[in-house]
């Protein structure tokens, strides 16, 4: 622990936060696991499901669908917790996610399958998949917000958010580059990416059992205040009135984001068709670097994510001189502005650099949406009070996440029927709109100010 007027480390934080409870380390570790794999695979899943014969509207409904399983899980996972106690919750959770990377591995294999006279197509298993492979993201959430708050001196939220994302941030960076190593060892994409799956599966039962065998729920309270409907009445009436600027600024931002996230992908696979080519010398040696544009899409988010593992503990200290708003509105101006800066900025940054390093510079920007992410959890859960953290932060992600549903199929549709560029023009329009509402009437939580 830090002495006595010294800035806390992110070493010293993190300390912090495990030492609260054992159950906290355990949860960490799982949420690692679990993160790890389903970075190494969502991510991914576009492509995979265009290998298997799916359009660009239908990979549009498949993020749709992903917003709803975001939207509804929380509060049926909270239920679920009450009946069978924490520990047994994340068993099932666990099993569940690792049983949802297992239909995605075998989904090639079942291929099409008649039934009533309808022809099943193999990407159907895709979507059965997403709705177990999200099922641990269900118990976690509120919980890691009322933690941190609880540990955390007000002044300080952003620095404890900074941690713990540092930490679970990690298994974003290591999944997706783990993955494109194992993309790499075959040139066909539908094998290639099964490996990567087989590999999540692995991960997925090894989180479940170590969670299984450590976690300690013997004064466990989380679940226990779930009481059905009225609580998500009663919650959404008495959410705090400084968040509702943020809450509206960040809708329009996570709306324009969701219309093309799943997309990403395809921009770097289909639509520039770009890899990576590049000789590399070391220690007097030369070795040749092939990477087909799958496997660089992989890199490219390490690069991402690297990115924003140096930028977020330094951004969340710098709230503290100049305040969360700030930097939570330039998080939400590289949300807003990307989409139209990556599908249009290779061709803008043609004449100064080859192809495959624009995308390369691009990603690093993207990266630096997530500088803001600490000091906007802050933000969300600042002003609650003291043992609500963890309902206002459900609450929030609730009513975010149930207006961001329909992104994904508006900004499919977009890109199957109309274009590309227009999708993503209109998606930077929103995004950036979202951005200056929240510049324009967002509130500093007092803390900071």
């Amino acid at each position: 622990m830090a002495a006595s007027g010294d800035e806390p480390t992110v070493r010293d934080q993190f300390r912090q936060f495990f030492a609260l409870e054992g159950d906290v380390l355990t949860l960490s570790l799982a949420m690692f696991a679990f993160s790890l794999g389903f970075q190494m695979t969502s991510r991914y899943l576009p492509e995979y499901m265009a290998a298997l014969g799916a359009s660009g509207f239908v990979i549009g409904l498949y993020g749709t669908v992903g917003n709803v399983i975001s939207a509804v899980y929380p509060y049926p996972g909270g239920a679920v917790s009450d009946r069978l106690g924490s520990r047994y919750a994340l068993t099932l959770f666990g099993l569940l996610s690792t049983l949802g990377f297992g239909v995605w591995f075998v989904a090639p294999s079942v291929g099409a399958v008649e039934l009533a006279g309808i022809t099943i197509q193999p990407w159907l298993w895709i979507f059965v998949g997403l709705l177990l492979a999200q099922a641990w993201k269900s118990f976690g959430l509120g919980a890691t917000f009322a933690v941190v708050k609880q540990a955390t001196e007000p002044s300080k939220l952003a620095a404890g958010f900074a941690s713990t994302e540092t930490f679970r941030r990690t298994a974003f960076f290591a999944g997706p580059v783990l993955a494109a190593a194992l993309i790499g060892l075959h040139p066909e994409f539908t094998v290639s990416f099964r490996y990567v799956l087989a590999v999540a599966v692995a991960f997925g039962a090894v989180g479940t059992v170590v969670q299984h065998v450590l976690y300690d729920a013997s004064e466990d309270s989380f679940g226990d205040s779930f009481a059905g409907l009225e609580q998500v009445r009663a919650d959404l009436r008495e959410m705090p009135s400084e968040l509702r600027p943020l809450l509206v600024g960040d809708t329009l931002v996570r709306f324009a984001n969701g219309m093309l996230y799943v997309f990403f992908v395809l921009v770097v696979t289909q639509f520039y068709e770009v890899g990576f080519d590049a000789t590399v010398a070391l220690a007097g040696a030369s070795y040749a670097i092939d990477l087909s544009p799958a496997a660089f899409f992989g890199y490219l988010l390490g690069v991402e994510m690297l990115v924003a593992l140096a930028t977020m503990m330094p951004a969340a200290k710098l709230a503290e001189r100049v305040g969360l708003k700030p930097i939570v509105g330039l998080g939400f101006l590289v949300y807003g502005t990307f989409p139209i800066v990556l599908i249009y900025g290779p061709d803008v940054l043609a004449p100064a650099m080859s192809l495959q390093w624009a995308m390369v510079l691009l990603f690093a920007f993207s990266g630096l949406r997530f500088a803001g992410l600490p000091s906007h959890k802050a933000l969300i859960v600042g002003p609650a009070e003291q043992d609500a953290g963890g309902r206002v932060t459900g609450t929030y992600y609730l009513l975010r996440n149930t207006v961001v549903i329909p992104s994904a199929a508006i900004g499919g549709y977009l890109w199957e029927f109309v274009s590309p560029e227009l999708a993503f023009t209109i998606a930077a329009v929103v995004g950036v709109a979202g951005t200056g509402y929240f510049l324009a009437f967002g509130e500093e939580f007092a803390a900071y100010r």
